[in-house]
């Protein structure tokens, strides 16, 4: 699904970190190493097809590396 996020991120949430994130070795290789966590987030997003919803999406992130691998997991709201 493509999407853009727009606005702020709220209501982070850690997920996992460290070695409770099960995609740890293909992170690794795909963007380095670094001190891998998985986070839950709210934030308005616009779909592929225009419209815009208030979702949770999850991502990886790493000190150093960023904001990786963004998916939405529930739209909560048109």
């Amino acid at each position: 699904m493509t999407f853009e996020i727009l606005g702020d991120i709220d209501q982070v949430e850690r997920i996992a970190a460290g070695t409770e994130v099960r995609d740890r070795a293909r992170l690794r290789r795909a963007y380095g190493r670094g001190r891998w966590r998985k986070r839950k987030d709210i934030a308005r997003v616009r779909l592929a097809d225009r419209s815009i919803h208030l979702a949770e999406a999850h991502r990886y992130e790493a000190a150093g590396i960023g904001r990786k691998q963004f998916k939405i997991t529930h739209l909560l709201q048109p």
